[in-house]
């Protein structure tokens, strides 16, 4: 079982274990919001809601200058596991300007892109193919993406996660 950190001003901070998460409770350096009544943590000396949801009672500052890996999985989670190009599921990541015409491993010219759209561009740009790209590629700003474990989340995090996908 995983638990969703919140900093104080409720945005994700992290994913750690129940465990890990009584713990943070326990030293009161964090409050239960959210718990899983079904499956509550025994202890010698009691019982606990083994917590889902957990938002720290001190504000932890970010650095704002920690830039996100590139990743073949972050470049799909960006782009929602769809082509740039055709707007089918993607399963491979496409260079816009080829790596053989001196394109680079960066955020802004790595594009989620189906195989058939991947084979088809082969070393040309996206302009000498007559396509256009359904969106600009950019580098991932969010708080989310800082995050660590919130490529699968749960379902109950929901409204916590809400405000990041808008």
């Amino acid at each position: 079982m995983r638990t969703l950190v919140l900093n104080a001003g409720y945005e994700p901070l992290a994913v750690v274990s129940f465990k890990r998460a009584v713990v943070l409770v326990l030293n009161s350096k964090a409050t239960v919001i959210l718990s899983d009544i079904d499956h509550p943590v025994h202890s010698a000396s009691g019982t606990y809601e083994r917590p889902s949801v957990i938002v720290l009672t001190r504000y932890v500052k970010i650095p704002r200058a920690r830039l996100v890996p590139v990743s073949r999985r972050g470049i799909l989670r960006r782009d929602g596991q769809r082509c740039c190009y055709c707007g089918h599921t993607a399963t491979t990541i496409d260079h816009v300007l080829p790596k053989s015409r001196g394109g680079d491993e960066s955020w802004e010219n790595l594009v989620a892109c189906c195989l058939g759209c991947n084979n088809k561009k082969s070393d040309r740009t996206p302009g000498e193919m007559g396509w256009s790209m359904r969106f600009n590629p950019r580098i991932p700003h969010h708080t989310a993406w800082m995050a660590r474990g919130l490529e699968s989340a749960e379902p109950q995090w929901g409204e916590y996660l809400a405000p990041l996908a808008a």
